[in-house]
C-alpha cells in the first residue's frame, strides 16, 4: 500500500515535471561553422539572435552557437577540427568534404529537402542536378562565376568601349597601365589581378579560347583533358603575353582577396573579379568608401577565336556548401533553421539585414540604405524570393543575367575515390607549369614537357576512365 503512494506520487510529481519543464527548458543548441561567420563581428551576432528570435517566436526555441575558424587556411583548419572529433551540427565546407562524406559522416540531403516547406522550393536548377550527383552539400546560391569589374571613372579615362573582343580586353589593359589613372605621377597600375592563380581569368577567357568543357575532343575524336589541349595552350599564352607586356599582374601567385581589393581601391590594378552579385556590390560600397560617387561597370565575356561565354559550369556537384553531421542530435532543428532562412520572412532578413541600418521603412516603402551595398546572405539566397525593393547595383545585376544567358553545363563528373590522389597530383602539376609559363620562367615551347609530366601524375590514368565515362554518355 505504501509503496503505491510512493509510486503515485512520484508518477504525480513526474506528470506535473513534465508539464512544467517546457517552460523552463534550454534553448536546444545548434553549433554551426562557416567560413567568414565569426562572433567577432556585430552583425553576424545580431543575425543569429534575430534568427533565434523568430523561430522561438513560431515554436521552435534553439541558440545558435557559432564556431570561430579564421578565414585564411580555412578548409585545412576544419578538416583538422573534424578529424579530431570536434564536430558542429551544420557545416560550411569549401573542400575536403568529399572524405567526410565517404566516412559517413554527412546526412543526405535528398532525405530532407521534401520535409521543409520552403527550402525544397528555393533551389535554383542547379542545385537540383548537383545534388542527383551529390547528396551532401547544399549551396542555394547563383552560380559563382568571376566577372570582371572596372571603375566607371576609369572605363570612361580609357577612352574606349567595354571589350568585346580578346583583342579589346588587352587595348583596354593598355590605357590602364598607361594613362597614370590613379594620379601618382607613374605608369604603374596593372590592367588587371587575380588571387592565388590564373582562375578567375578563365571564367571569361576559357570559351574565347575553345576551353568548353572539362573534357575535350582532340583532332583524333579522341577525349582529352582540357588541361593538356591546344586550346588551353593558346589561353595560357594569352595569359603570359599579357604578363609579359606589364598588364597582368605578376603577383597574382601570391595575392590573396584581401590584397585584390586593396590592389583595387588603391588603384594598383584596374579591373579584378567579382565571384556573385553580392560580392561586386560588396566592391562597389567599398569602393565608394575609398573614392567616394565612384561606380563600378561589369565587363562581359570576350569573344575569341574559339568562341564567346562563361566558363561551363560544373553540375557534377557541389564545390563549396552546407552540410549536416550525421553525428548531430538536433538535425530537425537544423534543418527547421534553414527552411525558416529560406521562407520569405526569412529571407527579408537574410537578404535585406535591419531596419534603421542596411534600410529605411515608411509604411510599405523600403529604401536601402549605405550599409546595404556590403551586407550579404550568410547561408542561402532562394531563387524564388521576390525582392520588395531592387538594391543591387546595375553592375550586379548585369552579372546575373550574363550568368543566366551564358550557362552551359560541363561534362565534369564526380570520380571514384580512388583518383583522388591523382586529381590533386595533376592540379598540382598543371598550377605550377601556368605560373611558370606565365611568369616567364618557362617558354611556351616546353608545353610538352607540362603534358607529359601531367600524364605521369595521374593524368594518363584519369583520362582512360574519363573515356568510359564520356563514350557512354
Amino acid at each position: 500500500m505504501l509503496g503505491n503512494l510512493i509510486l503515485g506520487a512520484t508518477t504525480a510529481m513526474a506528470l506535473m515535471a513534465s508539464v512544467a519543464m517546457p517552460a523552463f527548458a534550454d534553448p536546444v543548441t545548434i553549433r554551426v561553422v562557416s567560413k567568414d561567420l565569426t562572433t567577432s563581428n556585430p552583425d553576424d551576432v545580431k543575425l543569429m539572435k534575430a534568427y533565434e528570435e523568430a523561430l522561438k517566436a513560431k515554436g521552435t526555441d534553439i541558440h545558435i552557437q557559432v564556431v570561430d575558424l579564421p578565414s585564411s587556411g580555412y578548409a585545412d583548419k576544419l578538416s583538422a577540427m573534424l578529424l579530431s572529433g570536434d564536430i558542429p551540427d551544420l557545416i560550411y565546407f569549401q573542400g575536403g568534404d568529399a572524405k567526410m562524406a565517404e566516412q559517413g559522416v554527412l546526412e543526405d540531403w535528398n532525405t530532407w529537402l521534401p520535409k521543409t516547406t520552403y527550402l525544397k522550393d528555393a533551389l535554383f536548377p542547379h542545385n537540383v542536378e548537383r545534388l542527383k550527383n551529390y547528396p551532401y552539400l547544399l549551396y542555394v546560391y547563383p552560380p559563382r562565376i568571376p566577372q570582371p569589374v572596372i571603375r566607371a571613372d576609369w572605363l570612361e579615362k580609357a577612352g574606349v568601349e567595354a571589350p568585346k573582343t580578346t583583342d579589346d580586353y588587352v587595348t583596354l589593359f593598355k590605357a590602364i597601365k598607361d594613362g597614370d589613372f590613379d594620379g601618382n605621377g607613374k605608369a604603374d597600375s596593372y590592367g588587371v589581378t587575380t588571387a592565388d592563380n590564373t582562375q578567375e581569368l578563365d571564367a571569361v577567357f576559357n570559351q574565347a579560347f575553345g576551353v568548353t568543357g572539362t573534357w575535350l575532343k582532340n583532332d583524333a575524336g579522341e577525349w582529352i583533358h582540357a588541361r593538356v589541349s591546344a586550346a588551353e595552350k593558346a589561353k595560357i599564352a594569352f595569359y603570359a603575353s599579357l604578363r609579359e607586356q606589364g598588364l597582368y599582374d605578376p603577383e597574382f601567385i601570391t595575392t590573396k582577396w584581401d590584397v585584390k581589393e586593396d590592389k583595387f581601391y588603391s588603384g594598383r590594378a584596374g579591373v579584378i573579379f567579382g565571384s556573385s552579385a553580392e560580392v561586386i556590390d560588396i566592391y562597389g560600397g567599398k569602393m565608394r568608401q575609398a573614392h567616394p560617387g565612384v561606380t563600378l561597370s561589369l565587363l562581359s565575356p570576350p569573344k575569341g577565336p574559339g568562341g564567346q561565354g562563361l566558363m561551363a559550369l560544373d553540375v557534377s556537384k557541389e564545390a563549396r556548401g552546407l552540410a549536416i553531421a550525421t553525428t548531430s542530435e538536433h538535425k530537425e532543428e537544423v534543418v527547421k533553421l534553414l527552411d525558416f532562412i529560406a521562407s520569405p520572412e526569412g529571407q527579408a532578413i537574410e537578404r535585406l539585414g535591419f531596419e534603421g541600418e542596411q534600410y529605411t521603412k515608411d509604411g510599405e516603402t523600403i529604401k536601402p540604405t549605405d550599409k546595404l551595398a556590403t551586407w550579404y546572405a550568410r547561408f542561402l539566397v532562394a531563387a524564388n524570393w521576390q525582392p520588395p525593393v531592387q538594391w543591387l547595383s546595375d553592375a550586379a545585376q548585369q552579372s546575373l543575367k550574363t550568368i543566366s544567358a551564358d550557362f552551359k553545363p560541363d561534362n565534369a563528373f564526380v570520380w571514384p575515390a580512388e583518383y583522388a590522389t591523382d586529381i590533386d597530383a595533376t592540379e598540382n602539376v598543371y598550377r605550377a607549369w601556368v605560373y611558370k609559363f606565365v611568369s616567364g620562367e618557362a617558354k611556351m615551347d616546353q608545353w610538352d614537357q607540362f603534358v607529359s609530366e601531367w600524364n605521369a601524375a595521374g593524368g594518363e590514368k584519369m583520362t582512360e576512365y574519363a573515356r568510359t565515362v564520356l563514350n557512354d554518355k
